[in-house]
């Protein structure tokens, strides 16, 4: 006859060493992350098993580990840990428990990350794009019939947690909200081509882009083409914005494919903040804020360049710019021009 302290103990023992291969395995699982389908990865990383070895093999140079000890973090482990944290948004502890992590590291996985991927800025982001100009204005052109177009020009406002010390006002926008104000131009593709972020949100986006070195060059006439902005912008030779109160059927069609055209800048930030959904509030510091949104900026150009799948698009939060009264003469009457000689 069976002693039932015996099979207590043997029932004890079998759960211990059921619990520690599920350990084992789950280790072992972790440690390959792309070990997985695509399908599995694209709602954890926002990449396909091809995209995540991409950025892998871009990032290795920086991250790689140089130890010899058994259990530090490999390329595709910091890569993965970082994609999740900028693909969910939620604190650095739950990424962790997801990858069984703990905060620490993935807090300096994140870190590194970000800091390495903004290294590539200029590789990724170059304006006015990868393209040749002509195509670039080609495909502008498609859109609604706006010609001469090499960019879309807009600011978005990611929040960012109340930040300390004497410049907290500075960081407050027009709905009373911590933020960091972000300019971005776009391409027709919605590839961003030009990032700003290093602005406190109470700046208005005409003094971002005056700030900017893109808006030195543009009236240096470096670039032949225009871009076009809403009302929270002059009307300027390269900056091209809509009518406040147009007034003749030109300048009606005029504004129809502005808006059409202009839109893609819109697209390009719902799919930003779709695919990164720490892009919707950002609790760290403002330095960090920014470098992770120009992290997130090059991500973004890397899905777009390598077509990975897209989210599904969020709508903008209408952030309420206030239109700027004072426009440049020449600029009038170039818009003008465009009015008159395409849309009549």
């Amino acid at each position: 006859m069976a002693c039932p302290f015996i099979e207590e103990v043997v029932d004890e023992g079998a759960i211990v060493l059921r619990r520690a291969f599920q350990r084992e395995r789950t280790f072992r699982d972790r440690s390959d992350p792309l070990a997985f389908n695509d399908s599995y990865l694209y709602e954890r990383y926002r990449f396909s098993r091809d995209g995540i070895a991409y950025i892998c093999r871009l990032l290795s140079p920086y991250i790689a580990n140089n130890t010899h000890r058994n259990r530090a973090l490999t390329v595709p482990q910091m890569v993965c840990i970082a994609l999740r944290f900028f693909a969910s948004g939620t604190f650095l502890y739950t990424v962790g428990d997801a990858e069984n992590i703990s905060k620490a590291s993935v807090c300096r996985s994140v870190r590194t990350v970000y800091l390495s991927l903004k290294r590539l800025l200029n590789v990724f982001i170059t304006f006015p794009g990868h393209k040749a100009i002509r195509t670039i204005k080609h495909t502008f052109y498609g859109i609604a019939g706006f010609p001469n177009v090499i960019g879309a020009l807009d600011c978005t406002h990611v929040r960012i947690k109340c930040p300390s010390g004497p410049h907290e006002a500075d960081f407050v926008n027009r709905k009373s909200v911590h933020s960091i104000n972000v300019q971005m131009i776009s391409d027709a593709d919605c590839i961003i081509t030009n990032v700003e972020a290093k602005w406190p949100g109470s700046v208005h986006d005409s003094r971002i882009f005056r700030a900017s070195s893109l808006y030195q060059q543009l009236a240096r006439g470096e670039f032949s083409g225009v871009l076009l902005g809403d009302k929270g912008y002059p009307c300027l030779p390269y900056l091209l914005t809509p009518y406040q109160e147009p007034q003749t059927e030109a300048q009606d069609h005029y504004n129809i494919a502005h808006a059409r055209t202009r839109g893609r800048i819109e697209m390009a930030f719902g799919l930003i903040k779709s695919r990164f959904q720490c892009l919707k509030h950002l609790r760290v510091t403002p330095p960090r804020a920014c470098d992770i949104v120009v992290a997130c900026v090059v991500l973004h150009d890397i899905a777009c360049l390598r077509r990975e799948r897209q989210p599904r698009i969020a709508e903008e939060e209408d952030w309420g710019n206030e239109a700027v009264l004072e426009e440049n003469e020449t600029g009038r009457l170039i818009r003008d021009t465009y009015a008159n000689n395409y849309f009549a």
